[in-house]
Order: C-alpha cells, then sequence, then structure tokens
C-alpha cells in the first residue's frame, strides 16, 4: 500500500488523540503528516509538545489554506476544527481533488451541507465522515441482524439516549454552547445517533418534528449558584456551591473520571489564545437546548421516536427497533461512571411468533466502545475486504444526519414540523476558509 500524504485542519484535542497519533504510531508505514492549519498558535506549540516528532512541520494560519496545499501537495485533508469551520475546507479540498477526512459532523447547517454535496458531485476526491459509532461490535451485530432480516421490514425505532452529569455539562462549558459554532448539540452530538439510526434501516429521513428546551444549564438553571456571567471552574468562587462540579470533586481536588475522553482535554488556562474550556455551565450567552424529544418520519416508511437529555444521573442509551417480523433491544450503561454496578450490554432479538433470543456480542477495545480502531483501520488501509456491508460514511450520509438535527431544533423553535428537502434548498454564497478556524477542544 502506497504512503499518503495527509495536512490537518484544526490541530484540535480530537485531531491529536484520534488521527495525529495514530498516523504517526498504527500506521506510520502508511502516512506522512505534511503540514497543520490553525488559527491559533497555541494549539501547535501543544501539538509539538506532545508529538516531538513534528518540530519543524509547517504550520499555516487559515487565510493560507491554498498556500498549504500548493507547498506540501497532500493527497488526504483531515478536518477536525470547531464544526462551524468544516464546510470551506471540505469543499476546498474536494475542489483541489483530494481525498477529506471529516470529523462529525460534517457540517452545521443545510446551507452547508448542499455545498458539500455539490462539491463532492464535481470531485475525484471522496469525502468520509468519521462516524465511529457505526463500528462499535454493538452496533455492528444490530446491522447485520437488520440485514438477515430478523425483524423483517422496519417499521418503527424507539431511541432513547442519555448524558449524565459530567460528560453533559462539558458541552456547556466549551464552544459548543453556542449554536453559530456548533449547530446546537441536534446537531453536534445528535448526528451520531441520527447517522446510526438511518445506517442501521437503510432509509433517509424525509421530515422531523420536535419539542426541545433548555432545563439545566444557561442562567435559569435551578441549580445555579450565583447569577453572575463570566466565570470558569478554575477560578469559581462559588463552585463549593455547584452541584455539577462538586459531583465530580472534593473541596480540595477535582475528580476527572478514568475511563473519560474528556479527561485528555487541555482545560488549563494558558492552552489556547484567548478561550477556555472550563466556562460555566450558567452562563447567559449558552443560546441551545439540553433536552430533545423528535419524531422523523423515514423515505421507507420508517419513524423514529428519539429523545436525548444531556444532564441525567447516568450515561447510556435504550434502543428498539420494531419491524413487520419481529423486534431488536439493547440497554446501555456506561460503566466507568455509574454510581451502581451495570449489566452486561446484550441484544435481544424477540421473533414477532416465538422465543426470546439473547446475544452476547464480543467486546472490543478501544474508544467509543470499541469503533475507533476499526474505523482509522478503513480510512488509512481502506476498507476492510471481509466486510459484507458498507460502513464508511460519506457525504450524503453526513449531511442527512446534520439535515436531521437542523430540523429538530428548527421544528422545536417554530412549533412546526421540517422538510429535510426544504432545508437542502437553502442557499448561501460560498465561504473561504480565512477567519473560519475556531477553537475546539
Amino acid at each position: 500500500m502506497a504512503r499518503k500524504k495527509y495536512a490537518v485542519c484544526g490541530v484540535s484535542t480530537r485531531a491529536n488523540g484520534m488521527f495525529i497519533r495514530p498516523m504517526l504510531e498504527t500506521f506510520r508505514a502508511h502516512c506522512d503528516i505534511v503540514g497543520l492549519l490553525d488559527a491559533d498558535p497555541r494549539r501547535f506549540e501543544n501539538c509539538f509538545r506532545k508529538f516531538p516528532a513534528l518540530q519543524g512541520l509547517p504550520v499555516y494560519l487559515p487565510d493560507e489554506f491554498d498556500r498549504m496545499l500548493e507547498e506540501t501537495k497532500p493527497d488526504v485533508l483531515i478536518v477536525a476544527g470547531a464544526d462551524h469551520t468544516h464546510a470551506d475546507y471540505i469543499v476546498n479540498g474536494l475542489k483541489h481533488g483530494l481525498d477529506v477526512f471529516s470529523e462529525k459532523p460534517m457540517v452545521t447547517t443545510g446551507a452547508d451541507c448542499r455545498r458539500v454535496l455539490d462539491a463532492q458531485k464535481n470531485s475525484d476526491g471522496t469525502l468520509y465522515v468519521a462516524f465511529n459509532y457505526r463500528y462499535s461490535p454493538i452496533h455492528s451485530r444490530i446491522k447485520e441482524l437488520v440485514l438477515e432480516g430478523r425483524v423483517g421490514r422496519v417499521t418503527s425505532i424507539d431511541l432513547n439516549w442519555y448524558l449524565d452529569t459530567y460528560h453533559g455539562a462539558s458541552y456547556f462549558k466549551r464552544w459548543n454552547r453556542k449554536r453559530s459554532r456548533s449547530g446546537g448539540l441536534s446537531v453536534h452530538k445528535s448526528t451520531h445517533h441520527l447517522d446510526l439510526v438511518g445506517w442501521w434501516i437503510g432509509q433517509k429521513p424525509v421530515e422531523a418534528f420536535a419539542y426541545g428546551a433548555l432545563n439545566y444549564y444557561g442562567p435559569e438553571g435551578e441549580l445555579n449558584p450565583a447569577r453572575e456571567d463570566g466565570r470558569f471552574c478554575g477560578t469559581c468562587r462559588v463552585k463549593p456551591d455547584c452541584a455539577y462540579f462538586m459531583r465530580w470533586s472534593t473541596r480540595s481536588k477535582e475528580i476527572v473520571p478514568e475511563d473519560d475522553h474528556l479527561s485528555q482535554l487541555e482545560t488549563k488556562p494558558g492552552s489556547y489564545t484567548d478561550y477556555r474550556a472550563d466556562g460555566c455551565i450558567f452562563d447567559s450567552e449558552i443560546d441551545i437546548e439540553d433536552t430533545y424529544t423528535a419524531a422523523v418520519k423515514y423515505d421507507g416508511g420508517a419513524l423514529l421516536s428519539y429523545s436525548v437529555n444531556f444532564s441525567l444521573p447516568y450515561e447510556g442509551y435504550r434502543l428498539a427497533v420494531n419491524g413487520t417480523k419481529g423486534r431488536i433491544e439493547t440497554r446501555e450503561v456506561i460503566s466507568g461512571r455509574a454510581s451502581y454496578p451495570v449489566p452486561e450490554q446484550t441484544i435481544e432479538v424477540f421473533p414477532l411468533f416465538g422465543g426470546k433470543e439473547t446475544i452476547h456480542v464480543v467486546p472490543r477495545p478501544g474508544g467509543h466502545g470499541g469503533g475507533d480502531p476499526p474505523l482509522l483501520e478503513d480510512l488509512f488501509l481502506g476498507p476492510d475486504p471481509h466486510r459484507a456491508y458498507e460502513i464508511m460514511a460519506g457525504a450524503e450520509a453526513g449531511a442527512y444526519s446534520v439535515l436531521t438535527g437542523e430540523a429538530i431544533w428548527k421544528s422545536a423553535h417554530s412549533g412546526l414540523p421540517v422538510r429535510i428537502a426544504d432545508l437542502l434548498e437553502t442557499r448561501e454564497p460560498a465561504g473561504t476558509a480565512e477567519g473560519r478556524e475556531g477553537d475546539r477542544v
């Protein structure tokens, strides 16, 4: 397999851990990193400190995107900055005929989905969206069961996703809390879940209707210890009175759960220029929701009942896939942060007529439920030739997950159903890479 040259747009913590480290270690025989682009020089410093082998690598600011391509001549562009920056780099990379690996969500708006789809249609390159949840052994087995016809024609899906007070609150400390940067959590986070559903059932979303609210965070949060803006966890005078902070701390020490990828975040002051990742979860600048309930209709007739809550006692989800021949159920509770013992996650298959089957799926090590390692293998080595079904997500899958997430928050705001096609018809003038690279932790 020929070596390929990679340029990274957005030297975020996710870029460092998800892409750069594996390229330097696991896939070093196949990868050459030839350039880094970011708006904040301190992130280059962080990257070089973590990976001394990259010292001396060319670095570029956002308005030097074209120069980076000209000087480094990459084969592949990796896009892992703040969500709102993705579109310009993806579109420009595809216009140059490059393959592009994008962190999810692909983009944040329907207008940018249209731009990416148009660029992909006219490009010799290919966009791949890093939906690692597809690769979790449990999720892959559910896909296989549906393909095997175990539930027949899928008629409905029930999916309830729960984020605990540690993980859920983290989005409200960071840049994600502004819709202009993340698209809101129905885009930034729910694209994971919405992509899974569309992939499992092999159908495309048509329309969504939803309710949403900001129940826990923001200045009106019931557990806000003081009505004042501009606080940071590291320096907050009232954090002993903050239930969210003290859940994971003592009076003398902040306790970071060892099992969580968030423990790797660079949250110390000075890690970034004019940005901190420990902002107060009760700030008034928060303009997104923390709770959604939605109904989604698909083109094959399936109906999704979906909910997500970002402040619960434990983290995990409940899933049921219903069809003309039976039902699949599974439940996950993430054990590392639960305050009680949790059972092994299994898959239950209920034929419409007959006895239940319990499937014990062999776990796989690695992040995101064992999904990261095989995803990275597909990205850097090519699709697994022994896999009998498509799993890598491209521009269309990336777009439908974003469009559904946007439809959810827009429906929650308008009180009306939102058609996916209407969002795709929305256009905005094509931008440039300059000035779009923002903060991502």
